[in-house]
Order: C-alpha cells, then structure tokens, then sequence
C-alpha cells in the first residue's frame, strides 16, 4: 500500500518502456530526443485521499461499496448525526471528533482507533481496537486482541452480528479468522476506582436498532442481514457469567470443511439450548497437543501439521453428553477432539484457552 500523498511520475505517451534500457534507448526514432523512463509504479492507479475520507459531514447518509476501499487506510473526521458504512475491508481506519454517529466498519487488517468520539453507535471487525478521550460509545465488535479504552466512560460492548454476501472473502482478505473474537476481554488503560467505565450490552440487544440498515439507494444494493442467526461471527457469550458449571470443549482439526463442520456443532448445541462461551482459531505443535489433549495426544499430533484447529466451548447442564452425542451423529467420519467427561471438561477448557492465548499474545 502506497501513500495517499506520494507523487508519481506521470507517465509517457505511447506504452510502457522497459525499466532497463541499453545505451541508445529510450531516444524518438524521429526526432532523436531522449523520452522519460517508465517505472512499473507509473502504471498503477492513482489514489485520490478524498475517496478514502469521510470528513466535516452533518446530517448525510454515506459510505463505500465492496470493492471501493480494497485493504486502503480510511479516514472518518468532524462528522455529525451522520450514518456511515464502509461495506469493505481496510488496512487502518481512525475516528476523530465524531458526535452522535452510527456506524459500520467491515473488516480491518490492523487498527480501529477512535478519538475524542461521543453518543456512536457502531459495528466493527477489527484486529486491534483502540479509543480514547471517547464518552457513551456503543460497540457490536469483533476484534481478535484485546480491545483497548484509555480515557474513555460510558462504553458498552456487544458481540459482532452482521452478513451480507461479501464479507467472508473481506475477513479473508483482511487476514481475520471468524473465530477469533475477545470482544468482551476490555482493558482499561485507565481505570478510575470504585467506577466502571465500561460494561456489556444487553444480551437481548439488537444490532438493527443502534446502526439501521443504510437507506439510500446506492447502500440498499449491499444485502446487509442483522439477524443473529445469519451472522458471519459466531455469537459468544464472551464474559458474561455462566449460566452452567458443566462446559464442554469440542476441537475441529485442519481440513476441507473444518468450517462448515464447526459452523455446524454451533447450529446443533444452540438448537438444543447451550450457549457458545466462546471460539478460537489457532495453529498448536506436538507439545501443545500433550497438554491440551493429555492421553489423546498422540491420536491427534499427526493432524496438527495440516493447519488451525478450531476450538469452541459451550455451556449448559448436559453439554458434554449431548456433545459427544452429536459429533459421534453428525460427524463420524470426522476426527474431533471433545471432552471426555464433566469431570475433565472444566480442565479440557482452561488448558485449551490459556494455551490459545499464550499464543495470540494477550
């Protein structure tokens, strides 16, 4: 990614030239005048700043298509009761001076930052999430490190709900794993005692009601979906408090449909009333596999070397039995590793998800 304000030469008239030229080249056949070398990053699309900045709007509805913003830092700035969308995935984006706003922010590679923000309502997938000098933010996140408030009250948090046909490739693209979200682990840079700057958003909060579906005509062609259900992020529980003292770890290993088939579990234990705790993608070597895996270790090494395994957690009284019911029916031709007992389970989670944290840095 170049800089928005680097200049470029303009380009010759009549083709790309070779970068490397011998002597004699490069002169007119005609006039025998020495043409300007052409450089492969003369060929590339300008960038024009303003394409990728929202800046002292009041009172409008904008935002970008899929495809308009393509992995670009964007700039949102001194906006006012404005609905915002960026239906793409982005390198960077930072929020500055921003009052009474709601927005959506497909997904970003690196950092989310907003500054001196107020009364914003918001949906954002991001790898790191950042505020500060903000008051009565609103955030559905998804964020795969530990988001991060620093001088900053009245923030609630919610778990990520949204689809609309173009954003597993975004995630993709933005190299963000659906499974990755710590969207309720906040740190508070600055924490004032015997106050709480920040807490959780009703669990029976509704994405559509804190940012609307976009309403102008351009936006309206996105086919957004705020239904849980459709959500390209598992909903999690996060932090809220257990509603069981039996949780369940089941482990996906690398393959084809490794996805599909964890997609699946979660359509199956939800169905039946357990509640997903929470998810993790991440790679694990032999040694890691003796201490999560303990006696079944050595079943499993082999597959290790495939790719990320894919862990979830659920809760509820039963979880473990009904688990282990469900793969042995759904998935028999399927290696997955899921607790063994009531007993072990509780251990199977905590070895599990302090390792997959370890690794992740957090």
């Amino acid at each position: 990614m170049g800089c928005f304000f680097s200049r470029r030469r303009k380009p010759a008239q009549g083709g790309q030239l070779p970068l490397q030229q011998p002597a004699g080249a490069g002169q007119d056949a005609g006039t025998g005048e020495q043409k300007a070398p052409q450089y492969s990053w003369d060929l590339r699309a300008k960038i024009d700043p303003k394409d990728y900045t929202f800046s002292g709007l009041k009172n409008e509805t904008v935002g970008r298509l899929p495809g308009k913003v393509a992995g670009q830092q964007f700039v949102i700035q001194d906006c006012e009761n404005c609905k915002i969308y960026i239906f793409d995935h982005s390198a960077t984006i930072t929020i500055d001076d921003c009052v009474n706003c709601q927005i959506f922010l497909g997904p970003i590679k690196g950092s989310v930052f907003f500054r001196d923000c107020k009364d914003c309502k918001c949906v954002v997938a991001c790898q790191q999430f950042r505020t500060r000098d903000c008051r009565k933010l609103e955030v559905f996140l998804c964020c795969a490190t530990q988001p991060i408030i620093e001088s900053s009250t009245g923030m609630k948090f919610g778990c990520f709900q949204y689809y609309y046909p173009e954003l597993a490739l975004q995630f993709k693209d933005a190299g963000l794993s659906i499974f990755n979200n710590t969207w309720s682990n906040i740190h508070d840079f600055t924490p004032v005692s015997g106050e709480n700057n920040w807490g959780l958003l009703p669990e029976t909060a509704v994405v559509q009601d804190y940012v609307p579906l976009p309403s102008s005509e351009e936006l309206k062609a996105v086919r957004v979906s705020t239904d849980a259900t459709k959500s390209i992020i598992p909903i999690t529980r996060g932090r809220r408090q257990k509603n069981s003292d039996e949780s369940c770890l089941a482990v996906f290993f690398a393959g084809d449909y490794t996805t599909a088939n964890a997609r699946k579990l979660i359509d199956e234990m939800t169905s039946k009333g357990f509640q997903l705790v929470q998810t993790k993608e991440v790679l694990m070597k032999a040694e890691d596999a003796h201490r999560v895996f303990q006696q079944s270790a050595l079943e499993f090494i082999p597959l290790l070397e495939k790719g990320p395994v894919i862990a979830l957690e659920f809760n509820g009284d039963g979880a473990v039995e009904q688990c282990q019911s469900t793969v042995n029916e759904v998935f028999s031709g399927t290696k997955v590793f899921v607790s063994e007992s009531k007993a072990s389970a509780s251990q199977d989670v905590d070895n599990f998800y302090n390792f997959a944290d370890m690794q992740m840095g957090m």
